[in-house]
């Protein structure tokens, strides 16, 4: 079959493969014992959600290269899903956030078995632990998908160059998440906090979401440097802008949609562009103002409510939406320089549209 593959179809297929890929991982780790399986649920539960945007960026890289559909590719592809899993459980811990796509989070869900067992020590922390575990369980459980997916050996070897630095920068953004967490915001100018906080979305979000699946997809099968320049200026605005659509949706959100509470990123203190530009259109009393409710964990939906409005009152979210715009017509832009097989070319044009016209 070298039918490109409607975005339904590649999601049941690597749904497919990731059915495969627990029941081997289940057998793996049933010798060491029954308590293995508190530790694999939460996993296989949050890899049968999201959108798997990562593995189509994957799948349409290597097809808009010229590569030819087959089953190889698909379990490259889902790599890409079970690496997203594994910065989803590390992250949750980090953030301390309870909820996942409507859910408990997997340290949560394991610090109540802590308790319902009456073990010794103290339940989070051992909530936190294994979630870390089972974070790390997904790296390696990626690098497996990746290096038995069948690939010829030379489009392996190409692919991995991305692979390899894709695993190493997102440990590098979510350390600068980490950092922006405790630096002070005060003293910076609004300059500095907007180029603090893009910097972070490029390595923590822009390019493991879409550049760099994509050119592991790219690269395997082989592409000149010009067209891979291309895809890489496609990959990183269309990244972007799929972070500052998720910052919009972590403050305006509909719990029902995005699977977590309203507001949840001025609970967390979530230092985000959308935040840098609202700040940068306030006064001193409602930078005080603000300064005493974000980042509370004890915010109540009242104290919500007065934050959106602020950011509202701002500006701040037109401001992003154009930023939106802006950057998802680059991509589009970028395409223009690549290139690429027709059909593939405009299965990435169509997911320019899917990545930021969503509410979850």
């Amino acid at each position: 079959m070298n039918q490109p593959l409607p975005l339904e179809e590649l999601r049941a297929q690597v749904q497919t493969v990731l059915d495969r890929a627990h029941a081997h991982h289940t057998a793996e780790l049933a010798p060491i014992g029954p308590e293995m399986d508190a530790l694999i649920a939460p996993i296989n539960a949050l890899l049968r959600g999201g959108k798997r945007l990562r593995a189509a960026f994957c799948y349409w890289g290597y097809r808009a290269a010229g590569g030819r559909h087959d089953d190889a590719i698909v379990q490259v592809a889902t790599a890409m899903e079970v690496f997203q899993a594994a910065a989803l459980l590390h992250d949750d811990v980090m953030d301390r956030s309870d909820t996942r796509r409507g859910m408990p989070t997997a340290h949560r869900t394991l610090a109540a078995l802590h308790r319902e067992h009456g073990w010794d020590g103290e339940s989070d922390r051992f909530g936190e632990a294994a979630a870390i575990l089972a974070g790390d369980l997904c790296l390696n459980w990626t690098d497996e998908l990746y290096s038995t997916s069948g690939l010829p050996a030379d489009e392996l070897a190409r692919g991995r160059v991305v692979f390899d630095r894709m695993r190493t920068q997102l440990m590098g953004g979510q350390y600068l998440d980490v950092l922006e967490s405790v630096r002070p915001w005060e003293s910076a100018s609004t300059q500095d906090r907007i180029e603090r906080a893009r910097l972070v979305i490029r390595y923590k979000s822009a390019k493991y979401t879409v550049e760099q699946p994509l050119l592991i997809g790219a690269t395997a099968f082989g592409v000149d440097a010009d067209t891979e320049s291309a895809l890489s200026e496609y990959g990183l605005a269309l990244g972007e802008a799929f972070q500052l659509r998720d910052d919009l949706l972590g403050v305006y959100g509909d719990p029902e949609a995005t699977g977590k509470p309203a507001g949840d990123d001025l609970r967390e203190g979530k230092r985000t562009v959308l935040i840098a530009l609202a700040l940068d259109n306030s006064s001193a009393e409602e930078v005080r103002l603000f300064n005493e409710s974000f980042g509370r964990d004890d915010l109540d939906d009242d104290g919500i409510g007065r934050l959106r409005d602020w950011i509202t009152a701002s500006g701040a979210v037109e401001r992003v939406e154009q930023m939106i715009t802006d950057l998802s017509r680059e991509a589009g832009s970028a395409l223009d320089r690549a290139d690429l097989d027709p059909e593939g070319e405009q299965m990435l044009r169509e997911l320019i549209g899917i990545a930021v016209a969503r509410a979850a």
